[in-house]
């Protein structure tokens, strides 16, 4: 066979989308407690979370998404890491450390790992909301971007969510990269990143 057709992925990869664990499935009746919701499906790229909770503690997990493998192997991953769980613990997990468990993402597939992340944050943050604890976890995982102006990826995301598509737009909205400018090539990642997962 071609190299051409040799499978891109671990094998840990190939596992979790050939094989995905927690998907949802209407005919199950799982009723959850929170729900979120992320995604653009104009880009093809769509996920949904679903979580049953106890005591502030992930009990069980559904998820369904419109994606690629990447997306489909970290969601499915994620599902069965959050699932024992804290709140607090679960919304503390980064895309890398989803990456990392799956032995790695091609470069360019990143990106999609976010996905599930992002899905994952919302419905703790629905939940939350529904005791009376509005934003209560937010910010605590931000990553300081641009260290001159204490610009964080949150920021990034926030002006991303209200429009910003190119570096001009970010940099007005947030002012990224106007001292020293060293922040510019990841700031543009996170841009991409949030723009495939918010943009229109």
């Amino acid at each position: 066979m071609s190299d051409a057709f040799e499978w891109l992925y671990s094998d840990v990869v190939k596992e979790h989308f050939t094989n995905p664990k927690n998907v949802f499935d209407p005919d199950e009746k799982f009723e959850a407690d929170a729900e979120g919701i992320v995604g653009n499906i104009k880009c093809g790229d769509q996920m949904m979370f679903l979580l049953k909770i106890e005591n502030e503690t992930i009990k069980d997990v559904r998820w369904k998404t419109y994606g690629c493998a990447s997306a489909i192997a970290s969601t499915s991953m994620l599902s069965e890491v959050i699932k024992g769980l804290s709140l607090r613990e679960a919304y503390g997990i980064k895309p890398a450390d989803i990456a990392r468990r799956l032995g790695g993402l091609p470069e360019n597939k990143i990106h999609c790992s976010v996905l599930g992340d992002k899905a994952l944050r919302a419905a703790i943050d629905s939940w939350l909301e529904k005791q009376g604890r509005k934003g209560e976890f937010k910010g605590e995982d931000a990553v300081v971007v641009c260290t001159c102006l204490n610009i964080t990826d949150k920021d990034i995301e926030e002006a991303v969510k209200s429009g910003a598509r190119t570096w001009e737009q970010l940099q007005e909205a947030t002012k990224i990269g106007t001292v020293c400018g060293g922040c510019k090539g990841r700031a543009e990642e996170l841009l991409h990143e949030f723009a495939h997962i918010y943009g229109d």
